[in-house]
Protein backbone atom coordinates (compact mmCIF):
# COMPACT_ATOMS: atom_id res chain seq x y z
CA UNK A 1 0.00 0.00 0.00
CA UNK A 2 1.60 3.26 -0.91
CA UNK A 3 2.11 6.17 1.64
CA UNK A 4 0.38 9.48 1.86
CA UNK A 5 2.64 11.65 0.52
CA UNK A 6 3.07 15.15 2.07
CA UNK A 7 5.28 18.65 1.56
CA UNK A 8 7.00 19.97 4.52
CA UNK A 9 7.43 23.26 3.52
CA UNK A 10 10.24 24.35 5.74
CA UNK A 11 13.10 23.47 7.29
CA UNK A 12 12.27 21.23 11.04
CA UNK A 13 14.19 18.99 13.47
CA UNK A 14 15.76 15.91 12.20
CA UNK A 15 13.73 13.95 14.41
CA UNK A 16 10.32 14.83 13.50
CA UNK A 17 11.33 13.88 9.76
CA UNK A 18 11.83 10.75 10.65
CA UNK A 19 8.61 10.30 12.26
CA UNK A 20 6.98 11.78 9.62
CA UNK A 21 8.89 9.43 7.21
CA UNK A 22 7.76 6.41 9.09
CA UNK A 23 4.06 6.91 8.05
CA UNK A 24 5.14 9.31 4.90
CA UNK A 25 6.39 9.40 1.61
CA UNK A 26 7.95 13.13 2.32
CA UNK A 27 9.68 15.70 0.30
CA UNK A 28 11.32 17.99 2.70
CA UNK A 29 12.80 21.42 2.27
CA UNK A 30 15.86 20.97 4.85
CA UNK A 31 17.48 23.99 2.71
CA UNK A 32 15.24 26.48 3.54
CA UNK A 33 13.87 27.66 0.57
CA UNK A 34 10.72 30.32 0.82
CA UNK A 35 8.60 29.11 -1.94
CA UNK A 36 6.52 31.68 -3.90
CA UNK A 37 3.08 30.88 -4.23
CA UNK A 38 3.25 29.25 -7.84
CA UNK A 39 6.21 27.09 -6.32
CA UNK A 40 4.02 26.27 -3.06
CA UNK A 41 1.08 24.86 -5.89
CA UNK A 42 3.79 23.28 -7.57
CA UNK A 43 5.27 21.53 -4.73
CA UNK A 44 1.95 20.27 -3.90
CA UNK A 45 0.88 18.61 -6.59
CA UNK A 46 -0.01 14.97 -5.72
CA UNK A 47 0.49 15.68 -1.97
CA UNK A 48 -2.05 14.56 0.07
CA UNK A 49 -0.84 16.59 3.55
CA UNK A 50 1.01 19.58 4.37
CA UNK A 51 3.27 20.60 7.05
CA UNK A 52 3.16 24.16 7.05
CA UNK A 53 4.90 27.10 8.85
CA UNK A 54 3.25 31.00 8.81
CA UNK A 55 5.16 31.77 5.68
CA UNK A 56 2.75 29.12 3.54
CA UNK A 57 -0.67 31.15 2.45
CA UNK A 58 -3.05 28.60 1.79
CA UNK A 59 -5.57 30.48 0.01
CA UNK A 60 -8.94 29.28 -2.52
CA UNK A 61 -6.41 30.16 -4.82
CA UNK A 62 -4.09 27.34 -4.03
CA UNK A 63 -6.36 25.04 -3.07
CA UNK A 64 -8.21 25.22 -6.39
CA UNK A 65 -4.72 23.97 -7.99
CA UNK A 66 -3.90 21.25 -5.59
CA UNK A 67 -6.97 18.69 -5.54
CA UNK A 68 -5.19 16.31 -3.86
CA UNK A 69 -5.19 18.26 -0.42
CA UNK A 70 -6.93 16.88 2.53
CA UNK A 71 -4.83 18.89 5.53
CA UNK A 72 -2.66 21.36 6.61
CA UNK A 73 -0.93 21.19 9.60
CA UNK A 74 0.47 24.65 10.89
CA UNK A 75 3.57 24.81 13.36
CA UNK A 76 2.37 27.54 14.82
CA UNK A 77 -0.39 28.62 16.88
CA UNK A 78 -1.34 31.12 14.65
CA UNK A 79 -3.43 30.09 11.31
CA UNK A 80 -3.88 33.58 9.63
CA UNK A 81 -1.64 32.24 6.41
CA UNK A 82 -4.67 29.78 6.39
CA UNK A 83 -8.49 30.84 4.57
CA UNK A 84 -10.33 28.51 6.90
CA UNK A 85 -13.88 29.28 5.57
CA UNK A 86 -11.49 28.11 1.72
CA UNK A 87 -10.60 25.16 3.32
CA UNK A 88 -13.67 23.75 4.67
CA UNK A 89 -15.34 24.13 2.09
CA UNK A 90 -12.80 22.31 -0.05
CA UNK A 91 -12.96 20.00 2.66
CA UNK A 92 -8.92 20.41 3.78
CA UNK A 93 -8.26 20.03 7.38
CA UNK A 94 -6.61 23.22 9.13
CA UNK A 95 -4.59 22.14 12.35
CA UNK A 96 -2.47 24.89 14.27
CA UNK A 97 0.02 24.60 18.22
CA UNK A 98 -1.97 26.19 20.73
CA UNK A 99 -1.02 25.19 24.24
CA UNK A 100 2.68 23.84 23.58
CA UNK A 101 4.48 27.15 23.67
CA UNK A 102 1.90 28.86 26.12
CA UNK A 103 4.51 29.42 28.77
CA UNK A 104 7.75 29.50 26.41
CA UNK A 105 6.51 33.06 24.72
CA UNK A 106 4.72 34.29 28.00
CA UNK A 107 8.24 34.23 29.46
CA UNK A 108 9.55 36.03 25.95
CA UNK A 109 6.59 38.62 26.23
CA UNK A 110 7.67 39.71 29.77
CA UNK A 111 10.83 39.71 29.35
CA UNK A 112 10.59 41.81 25.94
CA UNK A 113 8.49 44.17 28.30
CA UNK A 114 11.21 44.71 30.68
CA UNK A 115 13.78 45.21 28.36
CA UNK A 116 11.57 47.83 26.62
CA UNK A 117 10.73 49.31 29.75
CA UNK A 118 14.51 49.23 31.62
CA UNK A 119 16.00 50.38 27.78
CA UNK A 120 18.37 47.06 28.25
CA UNK A 121 18.93 47.30 23.98
CA UNK A 122 19.38 51.23 23.89
CA UNK A 123 22.23 51.26 26.94
CA UNK A 124 23.57 47.92 25.35
CA UNK A 125 24.26 49.47 21.99
CA UNK A 126 25.69 52.79 24.08
CA UNK A 127 28.05 50.69 25.60
CA UNK A 128 29.03 48.40 22.89
CA UNK A 129 29.96 52.07 21.17
CA UNK A 130 32.39 52.65 23.44
CA UNK A 131 30.40 56.02 24.55
CA UNK A 132 29.68 54.91 28.52
CA UNK A 133 32.60 56.97 29.81
CA UNK A 134 31.35 57.75 33.54
CA UNK A 135 28.18 57.28 36.02
CA UNK A 136 25.23 60.08 35.40
CA UNK A 137 22.33 60.33 38.11
CA UNK A 138 19.58 59.62 35.12
CA UNK A 139 21.34 57.79 32.81
CA UNK A 140 19.21 55.39 30.79
CA UNK A 141 16.11 55.91 33.45
CA UNK A 142 13.49 53.73 32.72
CA UNK A 143 10.11 53.03 33.99
CA UNK A 144 9.97 50.18 37.38
CA UNK A 145 7.72 47.34 36.47
CA UNK A 146 7.45 46.21 40.05
CA UNK A 147 3.93 47.60 41.48
CA UNK A 148 3.41 49.09 38.27
CA UNK A 149 -0.04 48.52 36.27
CA UNK A 150 0.03 45.51 33.70
CA UNK A 151 -2.92 46.00 30.99
CA UNK A 152 -2.81 42.90 28.72
CA UNK A 153 -5.21 43.30 25.58
CA UNK A 154 -6.30 39.70 24.58
CA UNK A 155 -6.65 37.01 27.77
CA UNK A 156 -6.13 33.70 26.35
CA UNK A 157 -3.48 31.46 27.69
CA UNK A 158 -0.76 33.50 26.69
CA UNK A 159 -2.03 36.92 28.25
CA UNK A 160 -3.10 34.61 31.52
CA UNK A 161 0.06 33.66 31.71
CA UNK A 162 1.59 36.77 31.48
CA UNK A 163 -0.75 38.23 33.88
CA UNK A 164 0.06 35.56 36.49
CA UNK A 165 3.90 36.55 36.01
CA UNK A 166 2.95 40.12 36.36
CA UNK A 167 0.46 39.56 39.64
CA UNK A 168 2.56 37.34 41.79
CA UNK A 169 6.58 37.52 40.40
CA UNK A 170 6.36 41.46 40.20
CA UNK A 171 3.17 42.71 42.15
CA UNK A 172 1.60 44.22 39.52
CA UNK A 173 -1.68 45.72 39.57
CA UNK A 174 -3.26 43.91 36.09
CA UNK A 175 -5.95 44.97 34.33
CA UNK A 176 -7.21 43.55 31.24
CA UNK A 177 -9.74 43.65 27.89
CA UNK A 178 -10.38 41.03 25.81
CA UNK A 179 -13.80 39.91 23.25
CA UNK A 180 -15.57 38.27 26.20
CA UNK A 181 -14.59 38.51 30.15
CA UNK A 182 -13.27 35.63 31.90
CA UNK A 183 -14.51 33.71 34.60
CA UNK A 184 -14.54 34.76 38.15
CA UNK A 185 -12.04 31.99 38.79
CA UNK A 186 -9.45 32.56 36.07
CA UNK A 187 -9.72 36.32 37.26
CA UNK A 188 -8.91 35.39 40.50
CA UNK A 189 -6.31 32.24 39.60
CA UNK A 190 -5.19 36.01 37.56
CA UNK A 191 -5.71 38.23 39.93
CA UNK A 192 -6.82 40.21 36.75
CA UNK A 193 -9.33 42.75 36.57
CA UNK A 194 -11.50 43.90 33.39
CA UNK A 195 -12.09 47.12 32.16
CA UNK A 196 -13.09 48.52 29.03
CA UNK A 197 -10.57 48.87 26.53
CA UNK A 198 -10.96 53.19 26.80
CA UNK A 199 -9.66 52.34 30.55
CA UNK A 200 -6.96 49.67 29.71
CA UNK A 201 -5.68 52.21 27.11
CA UNK A 202 -5.38 55.16 29.45
CA UNK A 203 -4.64 53.07 33.10
CA UNK A 204 -1.64 50.67 31.85
CA UNK A 205 1.93 51.89 32.70
CA UNK A 206 2.80 48.50 30.66
CA UNK A 207 0.62 47.49 27.47
CA UNK A 208 0.93 43.62 26.20
CA UNK A 209 -0.78 42.52 22.93
CA UNK A 210 -1.82 38.90 22.63
CA UNK A 211 -4.97 39.01 20.88
CA UNK A 212 -5.22 36.73 17.51
CA UNK A 213 -5.17 38.10 14.23
CA UNK A 214 -8.20 38.52 12.18
CA UNK A 215 -9.58 41.42 9.25
CA UNK A 216 -11.30 43.08 12.41
CA UNK A 217 -8.81 42.87 14.87
CA UNK A 218 -6.37 45.23 11.84
CA UNK A 219 -4.68 47.74 13.26
CA UNK A 220 -6.32 47.62 16.74
CA UNK A 221 -3.77 49.67 17.94
CA UNK A 222 -3.00 53.01 15.74
CA UNK A 223 -2.77 56.33 16.08
CA UNK A 224 -6.20 57.25 18.16
CA UNK A 225 -5.38 54.28 20.59
CA UNK A 226 -1.91 55.77 20.95
CA UNK A 227 -3.32 59.07 21.75
CA UNK A 228 -5.09 57.57 24.90
CA UNK A 229 -2.23 56.00 26.69
CA UNK A 230 0.08 57.16 28.70
CA UNK A 231 3.35 59.10 27.66
CA UNK A 232 5.13 57.34 30.49
CA UNK A 233 3.63 54.21 28.98
CA UNK A 234 4.98 51.26 27.04
CA UNK A 235 3.36 48.84 24.46
CA UNK A 236 4.91 45.52 23.87
CA UNK A 237 3.43 43.29 20.95
CA UNK A 238 3.69 39.78 20.59
CA UNK A 239 0.54 39.28 19.00
CA UNK A 240 0.84 39.53 15.35
CA UNK A 241 2.04 42.30 13.12
CA UNK A 242 -1.08 44.20 11.60
CA UNK A 243 -2.07 43.82 15.21
CA UNK A 244 -0.72 47.49 15.39
CA UNK A 245 -0.12 50.25 13.02
CA UNK A 246 3.40 50.31 12.81
CA UNK A 247 4.32 53.72 11.15
CA UNK A 248 1.58 55.86 13.53
CA UNK A 249 3.67 53.47 16.50
CA UNK A 250 7.33 54.98 14.92
CA UNK A 251 5.77 58.52 15.08
CA UNK A 252 4.16 57.54 18.04
CA UNK A 253 7.24 56.95 19.48
CA UNK A 254 9.55 60.21 17.92
CA UNK A 255 7.46 62.27 19.41
CA UNK A 256 7.52 61.14 22.90
CA UNK A 257 3.49 60.11 22.49
CA UNK A 258 4.89 56.78 24.14
CA UNK A 259 8.38 56.03 25.99
CA UNK A 260 8.88 53.21 24.12
CA UNK A 261 7.70 49.92 22.72
CA UNK A 262 8.81 46.35 22.40
CA UNK A 263 8.40 44.64 18.88
CA UNK A 264 8.65 41.05 18.15
CA UNK A 265 6.02 40.80 15.08
CA UNK A 266 5.63 43.22 12.35
CA UNK A 267 3.58 44.33 9.22
CA UNK A 268 5.13 42.90 6.44
CA UNK A 269 7.62 41.16 8.30
CA UNK A 270 10.58 39.92 7.96
CA UNK A 271 10.55 43.83 6.48
CA UNK A 272 10.26 45.85 9.35
CA UNK A 273 9.08 49.55 8.76
CA UNK A 274 12.59 51.52 8.19
CA UNK A 275 10.86 54.47 11.03
CA UNK A 276 11.03 51.83 13.66
CA UNK A 277 14.85 50.85 12.87
CA UNK A 278 15.78 54.58 13.15
CA UNK A 279 14.43 54.90 16.86
CA UNK A 280 16.59 54.22 19.65
CA UNK A 281 13.03 53.53 21.97
CA UNK A 282 11.80 50.32 20.88
CA UNK A 283 13.15 47.14 21.30
CA UNK A 284 12.86 44.73 18.00
CA UNK A 285 13.04 40.93 17.95
CA UNK A 286 12.40 38.60 14.49
CA UNK A 287 9.33 36.99 15.65
CA UNK A 288 11.05 34.46 18.14
CA UNK A 289 8.69 34.77 21.02
CA UNK A 290 8.36 30.98 21.12
CA UNK A 291 11.93 30.13 20.17
CA UNK A 292 13.41 28.11 22.87
CA UNK A 293 14.15 23.83 21.56
CA UNK A 294 12.15 22.33 23.77
CA UNK A 295 8.96 24.04 22.95
CA UNK A 296 9.92 24.24 18.87
CA UNK A 297 10.30 20.54 19.18
CA UNK A 298 7.10 20.17 20.68
CA UNK A 299 5.37 22.36 18.31
CA UNK A 300 6.63 20.53 15.51
CA UNK A 301 5.49 17.38 17.08
CA UNK A 302 2.22 18.32 17.37
CA UNK A 303 2.16 19.37 14.21
CA UNK A 304 3.26 15.74 12.89
CA UNK A 305 0.85 14.43 15.41
CA UNK A 306 -2.12 15.95 13.45
CA UNK A 307 -0.98 14.45 10.46
CA UNK A 308 -0.48 11.20 11.82
CA UNK A 309 -4.06 12.06 13.52
CA UNK A 310 -5.71 12.39 10.29
CA UNK A 311 -3.82 9.62 7.90
CA UNK A 312 -4.96 7.19 10.33
CA UNK A 313 -8.19 8.16 10.43
CA UNK A 314 -8.76 9.49 13.53
CA UNK A 315 -9.94 13.55 14.31
CA UNK A 316 -7.14 16.13 14.06
CA UNK A 317 -6.21 16.56 17.64
CA UNK A 318 -5.75 20.22 17.53
CA UNK A 319 -7.96 21.00 14.62
CA UNK A 320 -9.25 24.86 13.57
CA UNK A 321 -12.38 23.66 11.33
CA UNK A 322 -14.31 21.22 10.94
CA UNK A 323 -14.65 18.73 8.02
CA UNK A 324 -17.23 16.58 6.86
CA UNK A 325 -16.57 12.36 6.93
CA UNK A 326 -17.64 12.39 3.13
CA UNK A 327 -15.57 15.80 2.15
Amino acid sequence: MNKPQILVCRAVFPETLQRLASQFDVEANQDDTLFTPVQLAAKLQGKQGAFTTGSERISAELLAACPDLKICANMAVGYNNFDVPAMTARGVWATNTPGVLTETTADFGFALMMATARRITESEHYLRAGHWKNWRFDQFAGSDVHGSTLGILGMGRIGQAIARRGALGFGMQVIYHNRSRLDAATEAECKARYVSKEALLKTADHLVLVLPYSAQAHHTIGAAELAQMKSSATLTNIARGGIVDDAALATALRSGQIAAAGLDVFEGEPKVHPDLLALSNVVLTPHIASSSTPTRLAMANLAADNLLDFFSGKTPRTSVNTVPAAA
